[in-house]
């Protein structure tokens, strides 16, 4: 999917936004800006040094003058050398800090995004805007507004020293300038338009490497590597043609300024050598302004590339501000901390939809009597998993009430009541890690003999213990190397051991074979008293025993009872019984 453009055109607004990310380091950054700012002054001096030790001390042969003057001029470059070290070393280090702050805060502000968030934007997206975009900004810190400001500084120290120094030999040689100032207006706005393709681009290209690898399976099962990699390489072609023209840009625009510098030389060595033949020009002063020359181009073509980092680094801070500034999609705190619950669960008149006017659950009433078990079943779509998501407030309903205990749940913070909840789902989502971290989650309050006494009752310690390093083996990414069953057993610990009120089972049994099962079915109903549970499931041997059924259709409940009574009706729920024990 092609992300929008980011509107990131020059203003001082949105530069002020990145600049204030310094403010906590305002030390550092004054004295960044200082010694910059001492280098653009620093670096005329020399020519003009030289020119005075050519005119007052060789032209008179003043050795012991020329030999002053030459320790001086070593001094300053030795002093503008150490200031252009400590100004590299502050500005790179500056700019690393700010980023470390900046990626902290928007990892933190997505965490507090809700899901709904996360359902529209693509986790290739999210990535560019976490890592590469971030990274981008600190350029601005490094290449950019400082070193700006400290190059026309020195532009306007050599203006200052050549116009003063000889007014007709600075017009010849700076006529050039009209041409140089359209050139450079010209490549700094192409390249804007090419960078910020370059930044489209990328975005798409981490978005279909990261979707196509994580389906990779589906990918081989379906005998679609030859298509998806003539995907691949469309992105990838479009990725490289935004690269090309920017580099097109860098390959027309610094010969352009080579021959420039190579005409205003000309030029002053044409005028000027006339003018010391003449004997209206020193030698010392033709000199001077062949260095002059050099240093005024010098910063002129590093200004092309600088203004290019601070237009990248302006249009990914508009994409970074831009997310950080979405405060919609963010999760509505509660005030009250969940200390304790019964476990008392009621959804009153309950109506949600995904999208406007497309509701998804409609008027759904139910009530979950503390230490019961309600199961719901359904067609996919129903809304099964969508009344899960509003318990846990992943979402926020259109109408209606959802009650814990008999008091809104919007009452309670989300850390809160999401610690007296837990879930397991059909799709178990396992971390790089060791099996114990995983099933912790790096909770402190939980301690490895916690965990082991959890898996011995759900009989997943045998298989856990029989690994090389039993619960410190390592797990590959979303746990590749356990099998689905290992994988949904180790979901199970990690939900039972923080010892929940309410345990939620989405389709947890599905992907488990009979015998596994059979094992963790006993010590589920165990884990169940005194616990109110909520058992979504297609297998319906797994929810013969829950103490109310709902059967949903299109939204709605459209039946409800035991396991029992249902089967006397000849409704849905019978229906679907007989298809699936035919």
């Amino acid at each position: 999917m092609q992300e929008n453009k980011a509107s990131a055109s020059f203003n001082w607004g949105l530069l002020g936004k990145i600049f204030s990310l310094a403010l906590p380091y305002r030390t550092r950054f004054i004295t960044a800006i200082i010694l910059t700012l001492s280098m653009a002054v620093l670096g005329p001096l020399r020519p003009y040094l030289i020119q005075h030790t050519l005119d007052t001390y060789v032209s008179k042969s003043d050795s012991q003058g020329l030999l002053n003057f030459s320790i001086l001029l070593l001094f300053l470059l030795i002093l503008q050398s150490v200031i252009q070290w400590w100004s590299t070393l502050l500005a790179n280090f500056l700019g690393q800090q700010i980023i470390y702050d900046l990626r902290n805060k928007v990892y933190k502000h997505l965490l507090s995004l809700r899901m709904r968030y996360f359902d529209q934007t693509p986790v290739g997206t999210l990535v560019t805007r976490s890592i590469s975009d971030i990274e981008t900004i600190s350029e601005v810190f490094s290449e950019g507004m400082i070193n700006i400001a400290g190059d026309i500084l020195q532009i306007i120290v050599l203006l200052v020293l050549m116009f003063g120094t000889h007014v007709k030999l600075s017009l010849v040689c700076l006529s050039v300038l009209p041409l140089l100032f359209y050139s450079g207006y010209l490549f700094k706005e192409k390249i804007k338009s090419s960078f910020e393709e370059v930044r489209n681009q990328v975005a798409v290209l981490n978005t279909f490497v990261q979707e196509h690898l994580s389906g990779m399976s589906l990918v081989q099962l379906f005998n679609r590597e030859d298509q998806e990699f003539t995907k691949f390489k469309e992105i990838n072609a479009k990725h490289q043609d935004a690269h090309i023209r920017s580099v097109f840009y860098y390959s027309v625009f610094f010969p352009v300024v080579e021959v420039l510098s190579a005409i205003s030389i000309g030029l002053l060595v044409w005028y000027g050598a006339k003018g010391v033949l003449a004997e209206e020009i020193s030698l010392g002063v033709l000199v001077a302004f062949i260095l002059y020359i050099n240093l005024f181009f010098r910063p002129i073509r590093q200004l092309a590339d600088r203004f290019n980092n601070l237009q990248m680094g302006m249009i990914a801070g508009a994409r970074i501000f831009e997310l950080l500034a979405n405060q919609e999609p963010k999760e509505i705190e509660g005030k009250e901390v969940l200390k304790q619950t019964l476990g008392k669960i009621e959804f009153k008149e309950v109506c949600f939809s995904y999208v406007p006017d497309q509701p998804v659950l409609k008027n759904i009433n139910f009530l979950v009597q503390p230490g019961k078990t309600i199961a719901l079943v359904g067609k996919t779509g129903a809304g099964k998993s969508s009344i899960i998501h509003l318990l846990s407030r992943f979402y926020e309903l259109q109408s209606g009430e959802i009650l814990l205990d008999g008091t809104p749940i919007s009452t309670y913070t989300l850390a809160s009541l999401r610690g007296k909840i837990s879930v397991v789902m059909q799709d178990v989502f396992l971390f790089t890690g060791s099996i114990i971290e995983n099933i912790q989650l790096y909770d402190a309050n939980i301690s490895e003999e916690q965990v082991i006494n959890t898996a011995k009752l759900l009989g997943a310690h045998s298989f856990i213990e029989a690994m090389p390093n039993g619960y410190h083996q390592q797990i590959t990414e979303r746990g590749a190397n356990l099998s689905v069953g290992q994988r949904q057993l180790i979901s199970f610990v990690r939900a039972i051991v923080s010892n929940p009120s309410i345990l939620i089972l989405d389709e947890a049994t599905s992907s488990i074979d009979h015998e596994t099962e059979e094992i963790i079915q006993h010590a589920i109903l165990k884990m169940r008293e005194g616990r109110s549970s909520i058992v979504v499931a297609h297998r319906l041997s797994t929810i013969a025993n829950a103490d109310e059924i709902l059967v949903l259709e299109k939204g709605e409940i459209v039946e409800r009872g035991t396991h029992n009574s249902l089967l006397q009706n000849s409704g849905y729920y019978r229906n679907l019984y007989e298809k699936q024990f035919a």
